[in-house]
């Protein structure tokens, strides 16, 4: 990637953060948890823009890979279609979620792809179980769209009840 690319690919970037800082749809509880909940995101979306989709989806997808800090991963999605293209961990990928729901009638899937195509980016809350639990529990994630690209990111935690 040339200067010119790297200088438009940041800059890009601190756009998109910016646009972020100002997107308040759900406010999150805990901070130091929401924190790092959009930090991993701004990560992710750094590295689509910088490195491209390609080798960001490749990053986000490797259950190994360096967007799996403890409990919190990222997973993307198409903006033009509720598709998720890219998660470590999930069964879900590559399959129209229009219609997913959640026990409360959230359809989660099509939401992100509201917030990030809307707002550039914000929080969404649904109701999805917590690892290796079957019962569901509150859950607050952050979802940013990738500029220039048909591709949101996102990373979620559940906030202490």
């Amino acid at each position: 990637m040339g200067s010119r690319q790297r200088t438009i690919g940041v800059s890009c970037i601190l756009i998109a953060m910016i646009v972020a800082l100002f997107a308040g749809t759900a406010v999150a509880e805990d901070t130091s948890a929401a924190a790092a909940v959009k930090a991993v995101v701004e990560r992710g979306v750094i590295m689509a823009i910088v490195e491209g989709q390609e080798a960001a989806l490749a990053a986000i997808g490797n259950p190994d890979g360096p967007f799996i800090d403890g409990d919190l991963y990222l997973f993307a999605g198409l903006l033009s279609e509720v598709i998720m293209v890219a998660h470590p961990f999930s069964s879900l990928l590559n399959q129209d979620l229009t219609d997913y729901q959640d026990p409360e009638g959230n359809y989660l899937f099509a939401n992100f792809v509201v917030v990030a195509s809307d707002a550039g980016a914000g929080w969404s809350e649904y109701w999805w179980p917590k690892p290796g639990e079957d019962d569901v529990s509150r859950k607050l994630t952050y979802i940013m769209k990738v500029a220039g690209q048909d591709l949101y990111i996102g990373c979620g935690y559940y906030p202490e009840d």
